[in-house]
This record gives C-alpha cells, structure tokens and sequence, in this order.
C-alpha cells in the first residue's frame, strides 16, 4: 500500500498599510488555528503575528503598500508565520534597549515565545519568520 505524502496547509492574506491590519491578520490567524484544531499555543502565536505584522507596518512597508501574511501548517505539526514586506532595511533584535523605552521589544518577544524565528530575502524587501513545534 503507497502512502500519499500529506501537504501542508497554508493560508495567505494581504493587508494594506492600515493600523487595523494588525487586528484582521490576527483574526485571520486565530480562524485559521481553529479550522486546523491547532491552538495549543494560540495566544503566543497570536502575539508574535501581532508583533510581525505591527513592525511591518511601522518599519517595512511604504506608502501605498502593503504586507502580506502566510500562515503554514506543516504534517510534522510545525506552524510557520510569515510575514511579507517590500520595505528595505535589516532586521535583528536591538542591542541595548533602554529599560523606559515604550519601542523596540516586539522581536524580543517573537524570539522569547517562538521556536524559531528569522529573516529571509524577498524581491523588494523581506520575510520575517517563525515558527511554533
């Protein structure tokens, strides 16, 4: 008997650089956590696509743009966060962050609660990632 390779599930959106975008691609997140009964650490992911998606839109995504949201869910169980912005710029966690600085924490938080996290090139811009085992 010849077992099918199973196929991850994805979902993609794309949000303008709107400051309710950041609540839509979180609800977006949240449906696509319960459609695929994966919630176990739903609040942590729904951190962390608040924090990607906040920081695209304040430092990677121009005027007139947008950012884009893939949400994967691989056989193993591994969930992958995308997010997608043309914006230039690097990425990295910063070095040293005033204790009464009320900006700057949200990779902070990202490489605290996620497994793994990244940044990855894109024909203009980047990817932030991470991903939840």
């Amino acid at each position: 008997m010849n077992e099918q390779p199973q196929h991850p599930h994805t979902r993609e959106a794309f949000y303008r650089r709107d400051r309710r975008s950041v609540r839509l691609a979180r609800e977006f997140t949240r449906a696509a956590l319960i459609d695929w009964e994966a919630g176990s650490r739903s609040d942590d992911v729904l951190l962390c696509v608040s924090e990607l998606a906040t920081n695209a839109l304040l430092h990677g995504v121009p005027p007139g743009r947008g950012f884009g949201l893939r949400l994967t869910l691989h056989p193993d169980g591994v969930l992958r966060i995308e997010i997608h912005d043309s914006g230039p710029g690097e990425v990295g966690l910063p070095d040293d962050l005033p204790p009464e600085s009320e900006h700057g924490r949200g990779l902070l938080l990202v490489a605290a609660l996620a497994d793994k996290w990244g940044v990855g090139e894109r024909e203009p811009g980047k990817i932030v990632w991470c991903e939840f085992a």
